[in-house]
């Protein structure tokens, strides 16, 4: 019976299907325990996804240890991302007084024509800002651009997104 705790070979490296045969029912009960059914598939299978790299380029030591990090990693992240979505959901309702209430097909449909009508660079900003949940830091990262063309581009967009609301 294994604790886990073993150091892994370099001269015999498990295979990721032999971690994953002997992680995989552990590691799923632990995600379950620890963050509910609902969430606990979605993490273990973009877990074992985020662990493959790491495999191919070295052996892992502490398999459980390493999982149970990416999955803590990637449930906050999720939960980042819940956050800024609420959190734009009640910015958009408080400014055009509107309860919060679950959006209508023809709401969905009208947000995605507002965002689509952007010019791409002012759209990709707004993508990643408010649906990414990034930072302008983050995004100007991604782009190539700095925080304050972020900034610039992301106050365009919202301009641009009211004038279409009035409309």
């Amino acid at each position: 019976m294994s604790d886990g705790l073993e150091k892994l070979s370099p001269a015999a490296p498990l295979g990721l299907d032999v971690l994953y045969g002997r992680y995989a029912h552990w590691f799923r009960a632990r995600l379950v325990r620890r963050y509910g059914a609902q969430d606990a598939e979605d993490l273990a299978q973009e877990a074992w996804l985020r662990l493959a790299p790491y495999h191919a380029v070295q052996t892992i030591r502490h398999p459980r240890a390493l999982l149970l990090r990416i999955a803590a990693n990637l449930m906050a992240d999720r939960r980042a991302r819940r956050f800024h979505r609420a959190r734009y959901v009640d910015e958009i309702g408080a400014t055009h007084g509107l309860a919060h209430e679950a959006p209508s097909q023809i709401d969905e449909v009208l947000a995605r024509e507002l965002v689509l009508g952007l010019p791409e660079p002012l759209r990709d900003v707004f993508v990643l800002s408010r649906f990414g949940g990034l930072t302008n830091v983050q995004i100007g990262e991604q782009l190539g651009i700095s925080p304050k063309t972020v900034e610039w581009r992301m106050t365009r967009a919202l301009a641009h997104c009211a004038a279409q609301l009035r409309r």
